[in-house]
């Protein structure tokens, strides 16, 4: 099982708490991760990723093991903590403005 944290408002949107769990066929990718967590939570669909290209939203950042992996291919595998359960991949709210 994959820990999953999301942030607060989509965890609002899907009535969860602070972490899920996920359980991912084959090896741990970020496609992966986001394709189970809309398979289990159908009303984040579109909310991490467009619904036409897949790629990441806007002012959400992906994170695991203290390194951004926001920039990496949705396909590269995620470090061997979080594909075990012992770290959380996490997707977090950006901000900008000045």
């Amino acid at each position: 099982m994959i820990r999953v944290v999301l942030p607060a408002h989509l965890r609002t949107l899907a009535h969860v708490g602070e972490e899920v769990t996920v359980d991912v066929q084959g090896e741990a990718t970020q496609r992966a991760i986001i394709d189970a967590l809309e398979a289990h939570y159908p009303v984040l669909r579109g909310t991490i990723r467009d619904y036409a290209t897949h790629k990441r939203r806007p002012y959400l950042r992906f994170f695991a093991c203290e390194e951004d992996l926001s920039h990496e291919p949705p396909d590269a595998p995620l470090p061997d903590p979080v594909a075990t359960g012992d770290e959380p991949f996490r997707v977090i709210g950006a901000m900008a403005g000045g």
